[in-house]
């Protein structure tokens, strides 16, 4: 993970830590970002390039803004969690608060039930810390 700039929040680097933390200790996960609502990068785990890390927030972005299409057209409530298999792995997409989501990289031999769970514990803590201030230094200051 790359470490945030001097004079950075410790919010923010608390958060920073807590998505760096959950991809080094979810089993199967191979990696993890945190996205804003607007699709922009606030947080990224240690594994990932910082371009990596920007093309995957538009990608996860992008998949929850399909699923309330989906939501908005059908009356099935708001989307929970997206997730795409691919021949290796798994992106899971899920949304954290304020429209702020937490993507996930995983393995093929992962336990999807178990990262989900741990997916639903992050943004149950990432709930009490995120705030509109928060997320817009997050946004300026991540990959610092």
């Amino acid at each position: 993970m790359t470490t945030p700039a001097p004079g950075v929040s410790v919010e923010a680097k608390n958060f920073n830590w807590l998505v760096n933390r959950f991809a080094q200790n979810t089993a199967g996960t191979i990696a993890a970002i945190a996205v804003s609502a607007d699709g922009l990068l606030i947080a990224m785990s240690s594994e990932l390039e910082r371009s990596n890390a920007d093309r995957l927030a538009a990608i996860s972005s992008a998949m929850l803004g399909l699923a309330n299409g989906v939501s908005d057209s059908h009356p099935l409530g708001a989307p929970d969690k997206v997730i795409i298999e691919l021949e290796r792995g798994y992106l899971l997409v899920s949304t954290i608060s304020i429209g702020c989501s937490l993507g996930v990289l995983a393995g093929k031999q992962s336990s999807l039930g178990t990262i989900a769970y741990e997916m639903a514990m992050f943004a149950n803590r990432a709930t009490e810390v995120l705030t509109p201030g928060l997320i817009e230094e997050l946004k300026n200051t991540v990959g610092m």
